[in-house]
């Protein structure tokens, strides 16, 4: 059995699905340049790039705007 921290799993699980599907990205605040809060997204920006793993814009309206222009 593999252990692990709670974190690790997400960004382990994160990175699987990316590499599985071209189609998956990860956006929100700091998860690109700060690989996320708690790390959560670590590695993946320059593993899969700034259009896939993206920061978002502080603003609610700004993530309604990304969704949407996607």
């Amino acid at each position: 059995m593999k252990t692990m921290m709670y974190r690790e799993a997400i960004c382990e699980a994160l990175d699987e699905e990316m590499a599985r599907d071209k189609n998956v990205l990860v956006f929100g605040e700091d998860v690109g340049v700060n690989n996320g809060t708690f790390k959560c997204t670590a590695g993946l920006r320059e593993k899969y790039g700034d259009l896939r793993c993206k920061d978002t814009p502080i603003s609610e309206t700004g993530f309604i705007g990304m969704g949407v222009g996607m």
